[in-house]
């Protein structure tokens, strides 16, 4: 058996594209020191996985950079997500507010029991960000009419919700 360096120059390899890949994945990342880390990365998946060294090495490594690049823009994008759900220098709920949130959310609770199971899964599955597509293959009708029983659905939850709470605030 050959060893790693009988077969495959890592050093020379990694000083021929190491500065490619970092600019490639700066380009995507937009961080100039966020790039160099996952092209460094990029390279120790290489050292550690001897069948992608050889001839093709370059577009593996290059592919894997891009890869981990756009992981990082996911990863974020869901950090950036999370903080504006938890807002700048916002403070806990006071004691009265989140008394407040958790009886609204009995109530809408309660609301959704009360209703047709098919409005309240609609209605639900629609809160959880579904497509028309997907609402249509969860609840299996045709995607045109999908607008018609949400207005529906919502009609209704709006009639019970007063039928059981009075006019909203």
């Amino acid at each position: 058996m050959e060893t790693r360096e009988a077969s495959f120059d890592f050093e020379a390899f990694f000083h021929a594209h190491y500065q490619r890949i970092a600019r490639a994945t700066g380009r995507v990342v937009g961080d100039h020191a966020r790039a160099e880390e996952i092209a460094v990365e990029a390279f120790w998946k290489l050292w550690r996985n001897p069948r992608a060294q050889g001839e093709k090495a370059g577009g593996w490594v290059y592919r894997t950079a891009v890869r981990l690049a756009l992981n990082e823009l996911r990863r974020q994008a869901r950090s950036t997500r999370y903080e504006l759900l938890s807002g700048p220098g916002r403070q806990s709920p006071t004691p009265e507010e989140a008394h407040a949130a958790a009886e609204r959310r009995e109530q809408v609770r309660r609301v959704l029991a009360a209703l047709d199971a098919r409005q309240a899964e609609l209605l639900l599955l629609r809160s959880n960000g579904l497509s028309y597509g997907e609402l249509a293959a969860a609840i299996d009708v045709n995607p045109a009419s999908l607008g018609t029983l949400i207005g529906r659905a919502q009609q209704a939850f709006r009639k019970e919700y007063l039928k059981q709470y009075g006019e909203t605030k």
